[in-house]
This record gives structure tokens, C-alpha cells and sequence, in this order.
């Protein structure tokens, strides 16, 4: 009931939680870590933020302590799960961050890019905020729904490219488990550089992941990067990234990531598959309905998903619970951005946002989480309480 992570990705239950290549909200991050840990989440995907990792890395720790109570409530939480941070070799909607000055809204705009913001990352009278309102960044992670729906077309992005020199540093002094490259077809060149600059810290990670959106030539493009990577000491995780950023919208946008699954699966590339955007809870009702669950058939593996990645999904499932902490986080004023990768680095967020300290609170989270990685895991709902 409690394998570790490599056995779950051998055995085809392997579940990721991704909260955000861009995502700097330090409670949420620590949350949505500690739960989903307690769950049974085999990996914790974070922002390449020093702030970002040190408080993920802290919540499995503070999840250790717990385990024992949330084995006994029938959660099968995880030893320690894998701790991931994601690198970009070009711009990559997962690596960017919206702004705009909200002083040039009309005064009777309606705002639809507050309402469309699945984060609450966009807010009006905010005295936390520039000029009362705006995007309060760190909560932002850049799923790009704001900039299509404003009236006056005042959003714009700010792109955050991975330094390749910085890289390797940040890795090796983090002591993070696994790494996930985003990549996208026809950025051999890019994608060599910033390999290169990681490769000598390969040996001392348990996973390396490559996320590319579907395209033509893509099973070329990712046989290429095979011949670069190899020969890798740890274990690959093709992720097949369908829909980026979209689970939360409805059903139907797992439809895109189960299709790419399909096709990388069709390839045999060396590796596992493991699926992400548009993973929601329709996902793994819709795997196995096409047989392509390796619990399914487990002689047929190199057909079948390793594994499914959760992120916007995850996070709005348990946002409800969350925010009833988050009220008592108050940033310091002018974050900026001055850590070896780009990202802003949050403030701390007070005790009262642990999620531990109301233990009432923290049961009804992981039963929450629970009851998505159950979904793969197969485990019965655990009672709540």
C-alpha cells in the first residue's frame, strides 16, 4: 500500500502533483505539499525558487511526522515523496507571469479577468498592490485565461527563461530528487545548452522528466533528445503535456493529453509515460476505459501510462479549505526578483497558514486530496475527521 516512488511509477500508479514552474505562493506551495503528501503523492513538482523548494522540502518534512496518524485514518501516505523543480530551454507558457497597470482599466470595465482567474491571482482595491490593483504575482502562474478576455487588451506577460549557469548550482545545493525540462519541437540547440549545464548533477538525481506539447515531427524531435540524454543514471518521464494549465475547466480538456499519450506510448521510447495537462478527475476513468492503465495489464507496460500529473486540477480541488487559511498571509511588501533563476522570492508565510496547526482542517484536506489520488492509487476513500 505504501510503495516508494520508483515502485509506483514501475507499477503504473506513479501520481505527480505539479504546483506551478511559476507558482511563488509560499503557504499554498507548503499546503498543497504537506496534503498531498499525506495522500499519497509519489512526487512534488515546484518553481526552480529557492523560497519555493525550501518550503515544499520543509512540508514533507513536517509531513513525516504525520504519516503514522494518516496511515491509521487509511491514507497511504508516502515515506518521502520525490521533490521536482522544472527548468525552460525557450518561452513556455508554464514560465510566466501576467501583468498590467490597473489604472488604465476603464472605470466601468467588469473586470472579466478577475473572474476568469482560477488563482485569485488579479484583485481591485488591493492597498498590497501598486495603484490599488493589478496582478499580485506570486499567486500567478501563468495559464494566460486573463489576456484573451480583457476588454481593453492591457495584459501583457513576463517571460522567466531557466539561466543554464545558474542551473546546476540551484540543483546541487537544494538537494531536489528529480528535474523536469520543458522543451517544445525544434529547440535542439537550446535544449543541449541547457542539458550540458546540468548534466554533471545527473548522478545525483533519482529522475529526469522531459514535458514537450504535441506537434509534427514530435516523436522525431524526442528521439533526438533520447541520443543527447543518454545514457541517463536514473529514471525518464516522457511527459505528454496535452493541455497545459486546463484541468480545472472542464472534463473534456483530458481529452488532448490522453490522445499525446497515446502517441508517445505508440513510439516505445525508452522511459515512462506519465500524462499532464488537463488532468482532471475524468482522467483515469477515461485510461481505463482504453486499457491504458499498466494495473490493466502489467506485461504490456510499454502501452500503458506510468502515471498521471495533477496541477491546476489539484489546486482549485483544494483551494476552498485552503483559503480558509490564507487570510492570515501578509507578504512583505516589494518582492523582487533576485534569486539565480529569475523568480521573485516570496515572504515567509506566518504559523497560522500551516496547515497542521488545525489538525480538524488539515484531515478534511487530505481526505480532499485523497480523494483524487485514490483515483489511481486504487485505494479506498479513508474516513474522514
Amino acid at each position: 500500500m505504501n510503495s516508494s516512488p520508483l515502485q509506483s511509477l514501475q507499477n503504473g500508479n506513479w501520481f505527480k502533483l505539479i504546483c506551478g514552474a511559476s507558482y511563488q505562493h509560499l503557504p499554498a506551495v507548503r499546503n498543497l505539499t504537506l496534503a498531498y503528501t499525506l495522500a499519497g503523492a509519489d512526487c512534488i513538482d515546484v518553481a526552480a525558487d529557492p523560497a519555493v523548494i525550501a518550503f515544499a522540502r520543509e512540508a514533507i518534512s513536517t509531513a513525516s511526522s504525520w504519516v503514522k496518524s494518516a496511515r491509521e485514518r487509511g491514507f497511504p501516505a508516502v515515506d518521502r515523496p520525490w521533490l521536482m523543480v522544472s527548468f525552460n530551454d525557450g518561452e513556455d507558457p508554464h514560465f510566466r507571469k501576467a501583468e498590467f497597470d490597473s489604472t488604465a482599466c476603464p472605470t466601468d470595465c467588469w473586470r472579466p479577468c478577475e473572474t476568469v482567474c482560477p488563482a485569485g491571482a488579479i484583485a481591485f482595491n488591493d492597498p498590497k498592490l501598486p495603484n490599488g490593483g493589478g496582478v499580485r504575482d506570486p499567486l500567478c502562474y501563468g495559464c494566460g485565461r486573463c489576456i484573451p478576455v480583457c476588454p481593453s487588451q492591457i495584459i501583457l506577460t513576463r517571460s522567466i527563461v531557466s539561466t543554464p549557469e545558474n542551473i546546476a548550482p540551484l540543483v546541487l545545493s537544494t538537494g531536489v530528487d528529480a528535474i523536469e525540462i520543458h522543451t517544445q519541437i525544434g529547440r535542439v540547440s537550446d535544449f543541449k545548452r541547457l542539458w550540458y549545464s546540468v548534466q554533471p548533477q545527473i548522478g545525483q538525481l533519482k529522475l529526469v522528466a522531459i514535458s514537450c506539447p504535441d506537434g509534427e515531427d514530435l516523436i522525431d524531435y524526442l528521439r533526438t533528445l533520447y541520443e543527447i540524454i543518454s545514457p541517463l543514471p536514473c529514471a525518464l518521464i516522457w511527459q505528454t503535456d496535452g493541455r497545459p494549465m486546463s484541468g480545472d475547466i472542464g472534463a473534456g480538456t483530458t481529452t488532448a493529453c490522453l490522445k499525446l499519450g497515446q502517441k508517445v506510448l505508440a513510439a516505445n521510447l525508452p522511459g515512462y509515460v506519465q500524462l499532464a495537462g488537463g488532468t482532471n478527475h475524468s482522467t483515469v476513468a477515461k485510461l481505463k476505459s482504453m486499457g491504458l492503465l499498466a494495473q490493466q495489464d502489467p506485461q504490456n507496460g510499454s502501452k500503458t501510462v506510468a502515471g498521471v500529473a495533477y496541477g491546476s486540477y489539484a489546486r482549485v480541488l483544494l483551494s476552498p479549505l485552503l483559503e480558509k487559511l490564507e487570510s492570515n498571509y501578509t507578504p512583505e511588501p516589494g518582492s523582487t526578483p533576485n534569486n539565480d533563476v529569475g523568480l521573485a522570492t516570496t515572504a515567509q508565510p506566518s504559523t497560522l497558514t500551516r496547515l497542521e496547526t488545525n489538525p480538524d482542517l488539515l484531515w478534511q484536506t487530505v481526505s480532499l486530496a485523497h480523494s483524487l489520488v485514490a483515483q489511481l492509487k486504487g485505494f479506498q476513500t479513508a474516513e474522514r475527521g
